[in-house]
């Protein structure tokens, strides 16, 4: 027996929507091929809590799988995960994987064109591409060499004769509830409703040769790793007069040698030495977009956070950017040589050297509190 769709999402059937979206969205990360590669169970696993968010995240199907359970949808009344492939999980579900930038069609299907025929959507493609921080910062056009399959010149179509142009054959199943009638993607066209004619030698099958193209990315302020981002109609053309699938393309982060991010912000951490943080003096530090310098007072602590405010990432959004934080450490010599030691012992029973924090010298965990507030 197939599993329970509330089961497979962890959730109660009371749960609202947004309670269903936030646990399809923490299986799909659990999940996520990317996090498994060649782990077949994890997209077995995967493909179903993507079938079980499909009906419940449908107030109609869900009403119906509430009365019937999955004897609802026998005989092709429900979902197409049996012809899903991951591609068309990403496209559909886009949101969940990569915010405003996802969506697309679904089943390889993509509305109906002349004569009531299903338009069949070629399959997506998916890349990868890596970013300096820089880049992310301030958004790039990436120009990317794509090797994607069109239409071959000279391919003919004729109608197919199996279902006579419909691209859909009727069937009927019995359940439980009784006799149904459904329609079925035609198995001789595969829903496009036409079948080749004629095709040149370097097409295959399906009338299509593998092209070599270079893609413009527009990729915006502000992305973070793993979002994924969707470029329409640049995957694979499909056969007949279909509509061509999407480039999904996967957001990859270089490490930069110094920053780290941090949602918006990015954190710096800067050493200095004990003779700088008695005496002050500026630094040039790391900044998106080249070197700022500050400049430190004397008696500065270690653990002192500087804040330099919009000199983050930008926001995704539009709404402003983060900030650079930059974490001072007063370095600790390891070795001193004689004179060096004979100073520091002459040192150590002074008054002037005894720590003296003041109710201003935040702890540690003040100082985190602030940074996340």
């Amino acid at each position: 027996m197939k599993e329970d769709y509330y089961d497979i999402l962890g959730i109660g059937k009371n749960a609202s929507t947004a309670e269903i979206k936030k646990a399809y969205r923490k299986k799909a990360i659990e999940y996520h091929p990317d996090k498994n590669p060649g782990d077949a169970k994890a997209e077995e696993m995967f493909k179903k809590a993507a079938e079980a968010y499909e009906v419940l995240s449908d107030p109609n199907k869900k009403a119906r799988y509430d009365q019937y359970g999955h004897a609802a949808f026998e005989g092709g009344g429900g979902f197409g995960g049996g012809g899903m492939n991951m591609d068309d999980i990403f496209s559909q579900f886009g949101d969940i994987f990569g915010g405003a930038f996802g969506g697309g069609g679904f089943s390889g299907f993509s509305g109906f064109g002349g004569g009531g025929q299903r338009r069949v959507k070629g399959s997506n493609l998916r890349i990868r591409v890596k970013l300096t921080l820089e880049e992310i910062a301030n958004g790039v056009e990436k120009k990317i060499k794509v090797k994607r399959k069109i239409q071959a010149e000279g391919v003919t179509y004729q109608t197919c004769g199996t279902c006579g142009g419909r691209g859909q054959v009727s069937k009927i199943t019995n359940t439980i509830l009784g006799r149904m009638q459904t329609a079925a993607t035609c198995s001789s066209c595969g829903g496009s409703g036409q079948v080749i004619d004629k095709k040149p030698s370097d097409a295959d099958a399906q009338g299509l040769k593998v092209s070599e193209e270079t893609v413009s990315i527009n990729i915006p302020a502000g992305v973070e790793d793993g979002m994924q981002l969707k470029v329409p109609n640049k995957g694979n053309d499909a056969p007949g007069n279909g509509v061509p699938g999407d480039l999904l393309v996967a957001i990859e982060t270089e490490e930069h040698d110094t920053l780290k991010r941090e949602g918006d912000n990015l954190h710096f951490d800067l050493y200095i030495s004990f003779s700088e943080a008695v005496l002050g003096t500026s630094k040039e530090i790391d900044a998106v977009g080249g070197k700022v310098r500050i400049k430190l007072e004397p008696g500065i602590q270690s653990g002192k956070i500087l804040r330099l405010r919009g000199k983050g990432i930008s926001s995704l959004n539009g709404y402003g950017s983060g900030d650079l934080l930059v974490h001072v450490n007063v370095w600790t010599p390891k070795e001193l040589n004689k004179e060096q030691k004979d100073f520091f012992e002459r040192m150590q029973n002074n008054d002037n050297f005894a720590p003296r924090p003041e109710k201003s010298d935040k702890s540690f965990f003040e100082k985190v509190k602030d940074m996340f507030s």
